[in-house]
């Protein structure tokens, strides 16, 4: 069940403190309250749940916010809970009305508001906050022009061309899982399968004269003999892989001896019978590598708790292969988006052309200018762009040009193009080393893929409030310099009448006060 909160914001001023005092109006967690449409997106997130069963669900102010204190504070969920019950700031950015040294839930509710929180409302949520602090910013420059020169010619319409700037790349986010190797696989798979041959003989320990035996001693002998050496021979290494897969094998058809003893699936829990469905995966697939010899195979598993992760290869020099979800993403004036997600390797070339549709649907016209990196230059994005007047960036197909002018002029057009380019991996460090894509910790797929998005309303939401406080300054600026130029007039003429009451002889004529 799901009971609608009171439409409207709610003033820091309401916010009621019983050891007194108020809350001030400058504190960030209060200028990011005021920068989040809650209510636009309540009904949206209210429809999953039922209107008259069950107990009634948190808020989605307090869902949300609960995951954006996480990422913007990069602490554990129980961190987060601490810091929500000792700081009366963040009990307002959950739409609280009064502090409380109770916390408002229970850490583990933190999973269920990733489950409910899916990808694309926190996109809806981050468009509408890009859509917010984008809006005011060509207001802003035409007051700052205006008013920087009275005399000036009036400015001229927009043009109803391609503008502006779009940049975009793909990246991939670690998932929290042990450097996968096929010996450590199998052995992992070994020890799961061991504990469910245990489970499922205490349903039939009466049928069955005794216990299947599964040499779990050998074996873990047998792999520990191998991964403590220092050097391992491919023969080695193949000795292990060959013993691991017997003693699945073994083990699995022990469960199926079981199940037909009459021990049921249907005892095990959830996790247990995922588990079991996975080493059924597992053994399939390194049994087909290992009778191939081959190195590679579609949909790979590569750890038993978070089967839907793959090897992503990137080409770095320093990690050739990544272990997470692969993600695109574009930049706009210094805002980011999330333009596609997926836990399976891809191409991000063929997505250059839905970012640029989407860019159009953000500001209404097409880029100027799209700065990618060489995999984005392919033929039928270059001919796209050429026909919609967009300037890809990078050198042109074919050979150089021999005019030496032409050449000086599209070497340096690369090197501003590439100055452009590096603002995105300036936002693929800051979420990972500054917040936490870098290290994704979620065991779920989907509560990872919200992660990865909730990573990037919040830096969005860090640009907004370093603009806010640029703004201030700026307005703090211009306020002084009018004051100066309406005082100046005045303090000269005083400072000339006094001149005259002490030396009659001097005044106006005087060069030093003629100059002001």
């Amino acid at each position: 069940m799901y009971r609608q909160s009171s439409p409207g914001q709610l003033s820091f001023e309401d916010f009621y403190l019983p050891f007194g005092g108020k809350l001030s109006s400058e504190n960030r967690w209060v200028k990011l309250a005021e920068m989040i449409p809650w209510d636009e997106f309540e009904s949206t997130y209210a429809s999953q749940f039922s209107e008259d069963m069950g107990a009634p669900a948190k808020g989605f102010r307090m869902a949300l916010g609960a995951l954006i204190i996480k990422e913007k504070l990069g602490t554990s969920d129980r961190e987060t809970i601490d810091q929500i019950r000792e700081n009366p700031y963040l009990q307002y950015f959950l739409g609280l009305h009064e502090y409380s040294d109770t916390p408002p839930f229970d850490a583990s509710m933190l999973v269920h508001f990733r489950k409910r929180i899916r990808v694309d409302l926190v996109s809806a949520v981050n468009e509408s906050v890009v859509e917010a602090g984008m809006a005011p910013a060509s207001a802003s420059s035409e007051d700052s022009a205006s008013e920087s020169d009275d005399d000036s010619d009036p400015p001229a319409p927009p043009s109803s061309g391609n503008q502006g700037q779009l940049i975009v790349d793909a990246s991939c986010a670690p998932a929290d899982i042990h450097y996968p190797t096929d010996l450590d696989l199998l052995n992992q798979a070994r020890e799961h399968s061991e504990r469910l041959i245990d489970e499922l003989y205490q349903q039939v320990a009466g049928c069955l004269p005794k216990k299947p035996r599964t040499y779990r001693q050998t074996a873990r002998r047998d792999y520990l003999r191998i991964v403590k050496r220092r050097k391992k021979s491919r023969k080695l290494i193949r000795k292990g892989l060959r013993q691991q897969l017997n003693y699945v094998r073994r083990n699995l058809g022990y469960i199926d001896r079981l199940i037909k003893a009459g021990a049921t699936l249907a005892a095990l829990n959830p996790r247990e019978y995922k588990t079991l469905l996975v080493i059924y995966e597992v053994y399939r697939q390194q049994q087909h590598m290992y009778q191939h010899k081959q190195r590679r195979i579609n949909d790979r598993i590569v750890s038993i708790s978070q089967p839907h992760v793959r090897p992503i290869v990137r080409g770095k020099a320093g990690t050739p292969v990544e272990f997470g979800a692969k993600f695109a993403m574009s930049c706009v004036a210094g805002y980011v988006f999330l333009d596609r997600l997926s836990w399976d390797n891809f191409n991000e070339s063929e997505d250059l052309i839905p970012q640029i549709e989407r860019f159009r649907a953000r500001t209404g016209h097409y880029p100027a200018s799209v700065h990618a990196d060489q995999i984005y230059r392919t033929r039928d994005n270059l001919r796209w762009c050429k026909q919609h007047g967009i300037r890809l960036s990078g050198p042109p197909l074919g050979r150089p040009s021999l005019d030496e002018a032409q050449h000086a002029f599209l070497r340096q057009q690369a090197r501003d193009d590439e100055s452009i380019r590096v603002t995105v991996e300036g936002k693929f460090g800051q979420a990972k080393r500054r917040f936490g894509l870098g290290h994704v910790m979620a065991k779920l797929a989907q509560t990872a893929e919200t992660m990865i998005a909730i990573t990037c309303l919040v830096m969005n939401l860090e640009k907004r409030l370093r603009r806010f406080i640029g703004l201030f300054l700026m307005g703090v600026i211009r306020l002084l310099r009018r004051s100066q130029a309406d005082v100046r007039p005045f303090t000269d003429t005083f400072s000339k009448d006094w001149l005259k009451r002490l030396d009659p002889g001097k005044g106006a004529t005087d060069p030093g006060w003629a100059a002001g």
